[in-house]
């Protein structure tokens, strides 16, 4: 599933295209994707998009918002004539869009009179294989009422700090990794970053999380940002299904760290990286650097 540095990269592709231009119409063709009422977006112009741990929220000038979530293989794809100039999607969106696995599309057009006729009209795609996606349109302020965005913990690089980290791992006798990915304590790490970070702070992600000392809670404070702060330079990790606002392939693949490495020599010390499953996920580690 995108984790934060994922989203945060389509954010900030929406932001740099979407704010500005007015939804003249939404065409849904899967109707369990969105609930809500069409009309409350349509001819709406769009003013920010904001990132709430792994969730999306799309404000329009009216005080309704899109909010949304992509799971596991949600895809959000902006297009428009100047891109299509230098286009070079993922294989990943499956094809020339729209195709089987759009679900939702938003014809947009920019009010801006400085553009060019044939720059005027885009399109944003919701691409979702597997459907587990979806997008809810509610007014901005009801937003909280949503049980993601009002359950939601505290983030990295944004309001975790290093004293809150320290609350939450003290008050847990849970293994570390599996309360890394809890969404209510901290929001916005999965799998990637919490295998990638618990082995940049060496420790073990089977140590039950109220044991870490402070040195290690400090440790692995500035582990979790190394690492979010290094996927997002590469664009986020196009491990499955993501791909960018532009439909294009992130490069944090190419530079984990134990994550997905089973079976592979370690970065630091050589051991073979070792794989075991932790709440029904898979957990990499250094038996050597992890001890």
């Amino acid at each position: 599933m995108p984790e934060l540095p994922e989203v945060e990269t389509i954010r900030l592709g929406l932001q740099k295209h979407l704010v500005g231009q007015t939804i003249e119409r939404v065409d849904v063709r899967l109707k369990k994707i969105v609930t809500g009422d069409i009309s409350h977006i349509v001819g709406v112009k769009i003013i920010s998009v904001e990132r709430f741990g792994k969730g999306l929220v799309i404000s329009l000038d009216n005080g309704y918002a899109i909010a949304i979530h992509i799971k596991m293989t949600g895809q959000l794809i902006y297009h428009d004539a100047v891109i299509e100039k230098s286009f070079h999607p993922s294989l990943k969106i499956g094809g020339k869009l729209p195709n089987t696995h759009t679900h939702v599309i938003f014809h947009l057009k920019s009010l801006n009179a400085n553009r060019k006729a044939d720059e005027r009209e885009a399109t944003l795609y919701y691409n979702d294989i597997r459907q587990f996606g979806w997008l809810k349109i509610i007014r901005r302020e009801d937003l909280k009422s949503l049980p993601f965005f009002n359950e939601l913990g505290p983030e990295p690089l944004k309001d975790l700090s290093e004293e809150r980290l320290a609350t939450i791992i003290k008050a847990s006798k849970g293994p570390i990794k599996p309360l890394l990915m809890d969404q209510k304590k901290i929001g916005g790490i999965g799998n990637i970053y919490a295998n990638d970070a618990l082995f940049q702070a060496k420790i073990d992600p089977r140590r039950k999380a109220n044991s870490l000392s402070v040195t290690e809670i400090t440790a692995l404070f500035a582990a979790i940002e190394f690492v979010l702060k290094k996927s997002l330079s590469y664009g986020g990790a196009s491990e499955v299904n993501f791909v960018n606002a532009l439909g294009e392939d992130g490069g944090y693949q190419d530079h984990f760290l134990v994550y997905a490495q089973e079976d592979k020599p370690c970065l630091v010390c050589q051991t073979t990286i070792s794989k075991i499953r932790q709440a029904g996920r898979g957990t990499f580690f250094c038996t050597l650097c992890q001890l």
